[in-house]
């Protein structure tokens, strides 16, 4: 028999449900979005990835995932990318997501590559890994897919292409963190155009801002900004030191949101997408999305205090 007491804390929990899910619904209303430039729908700047810790966890214990994937969507957050080449990846964040009845409020980002010795991917081979993310995901219409590491461009971009064409997926492109490929990518962009490039960019790995991000804001190109802690370097740089105070004028709370505003205070960039396997970091991560960014000065002394670590 349930108490006036058990009713009481019933009600108390539904009040701080409703109310945890009025401050997500706020947070997410304050987050900093930018328009992807060939249709201009507007992604948060702060996504998730799943490479790294995440695709460790996907295959240890991936119901833990759950909770990310759902704080992800809970704090305002949509774009998710994943790759077949993170492990179990791909397929345990379809499934979590369709199960939580996340998926349709996602955005879904993937990778193409079967480029095997010789760097050629057999046309049969990429088919068959692109209808795998789609069964994985659940979806009938992927929103981005891209050529990982710009494997074999003459045989997998004209696939792409095919699917859009078909309605198969909304946006495509192209990616590299590979700086001996940054010459290609540059010259790729420069006689294509594709919606997205996916590329590394940091506070301490700036290569690309002399060519390829000032290409991709001229020919239209949205952005997606991987590994933007440089994986663990920059964490590592500096971990035990304090954040300096200066930091609050643009509304960095953390060491992670320092180096997400450097990465998201320069224009060309779309989004990008740490990737996490722990519910704190990926709110911390989207923090980076609110209040203000450094302007160029601040991005000049902010090189300045890393480089002096």
């Amino acid at each position: 028999m349930m108490t006036r007491r058990d009713c009481l804390k019933l009600a108390l929990a539904a009040g701080a449900a409703f109310g945890l899910r009025s401050l997500w619904a706020q947070q997410a209303q304050d987050l900093i979005t930018r328009a992807i430039p060939s249709s201009g729908e507007r992604l948060p700047v702060v996504g998730l990835g799943s490479s790294a810790s995440f695709s460790r966890l996907a295959g240890e214990d991936p119901a833990a995932l759950a909770e990310v994937l759902r704080a992800l969507v809970e704090h305002g957050g949509k774009v998710f990318d994943t790759a077949p080449s993170y492990g179990a990846s791909e397929e345990v964040a379809g499934r979590l997501a369709q199960q939580l009845g996340l998926a349709e409020r996602m955005f879904w980002a993937t990778k193409l590559n079967v480029a095997g010795r010789g760097g050629k991917a057999d046309p049969a081979a990429a088919r068959r890994q692109l209808e795998a993310s789609f069964a994985r995901i659940g979806k009938p219409k992927i929103d981005l897919i891209q050529v990982h590491n710009l494997g074999d461009l003459e045989t997998q971009y004209p696939l792409l292409k095919e699917l859009k064409q078909a309605g198969r997926v909304r946006y495509i492109g192209v990616t590299t963190t590979f700086p001996r490929q940054y010459e290609e990518l540059e010259r790729f962009i420069q006689r294509e155009r594709p919606d997205f490039i996916g590329i590394d960019y940091t506070i301490d790995n700036r290569t690309l801002e002399e060519r390829v991000l000032p290409l991709a804001a001229d020919r239209g190109i949205a952005v997606m900004v991987y590994a933007p802690f440089g994986r663990t370097r920059l964490c590592d740089k500096v971990r035990g030191r304090q954040l300096p105070d200066w930091a609050a004028e643009f509304d960095a709370r953390s060491w992670a949101q320092f180096f997400l505003k450097f990465v998201l205070a320069h224009p060309a960039v779309t989004v990008t997408t740490p990737a996490t396997s722990r519910v704190e970091h990926l709110v911390d991560n989207l923090g980076a999305a609110r209040g203000r960014l450094p302007d160029e000065k601040m991005r000049r002394r902010m090189i300045e205090h890393i480089a002096a670590l």
